[in-house]
């Protein structure tokens, strides 16, 4: 299977071997640094794993395969999200690079600040420890965000794409992802990235900046009462 079928099971089994929590063919992250969780194959029976890594009243997020849901579980479909590479980012003018920096341990209070604004939903207090983050700053605001997530060998997800709604408008997403993507492809890996078919203007931003389709892929929440 294509590690991009099975995009958070590569990742746990390769790149964040170290955050992984497995049992018998489940992984998960650790609760404060993702809500998501992956099994190794569509349908996959695991009952006393899932018990083991999953606590009482806790969701967890899977995309890819889904496991046989226990009794007295409750499996959430969410339908298809969209999966997209960009199989060419192009070079970056340096123009485009002007105020982009590097954010970690000092700017973590305005990453988690502008995450809970704009992407409440997966976003815990370690989730930039998955990988790099960039800004643009207005002052002392960081305006806008981009960041890396899963990632196994010849990939590298692009995730946490924010604008502050004070900062809409002004191109600071695409130079973002322009950013970010070339990067990526010059450290010698593909971007990818998942988005809501429902998202019109983000899937509309990505295409313009070079990404296709790769395929529809399944999300879903799981959760034990």
């Amino acid at each position: 299977m294509d590690g991009l079928d099975n995009p958070l099971w590569a990742s746990l089994e390769t790149m964040h071997r170290r955050f992984a929590r497995k049992v018998d063919g489940v992984a998960r992250y650790p609760a404060d640094v993702a809500p998501f969780l992956a099994v190794t194959r569509e349908g996959h029976e695991a009952r006393a794993a899932l018990s083991s890594l999953v606590a009482a009243g806790e969701t967890a997020y899977l995309i890819g395969p889904r496991p046989a849901v226990p009794e007295g579980w409750q499996l959430e479909d969410f339908g298809s999200i969209l999966q997209m590479v960009c199989d060419d980012p192009g070079e970056l003018a340096d123009e485009a690079r002007a105020g982009i920096v590097e954010l970690g341990d000092a700017q973590a209070d305005d990453i988690r600040a502008l995450a809970a604004l704009v992407y409440p939903h997966y976003f815990r207090p370690r989730t930039a420890e998955l990988g790099r983050y960039f800004g643009i700053y207005d002052g002392a605001t960081l305006s806008a965000m981009i960041g890396e997530r899963m990632g196994f060998h010849g990939h590298r997800e692009i995730s946490a794409v924010c604008t502050h709604p004070d900062f809409g408008g002004r191109g600071l997403a695409r130079r973002l992802l322009g950013f970010l993507g070339a990067d990526i492809a010059a450290r010698g890996a593909t971007p990818f990235l998942h988005v809501s078919p429902a998202n019109t203007r983000a899937v509309r931003l990505y295409e313009q900046n070079g990404y296709r389709l790769r395929r529809q892929i399944a999300f879903a929440s799981l959760r034990w009462p």
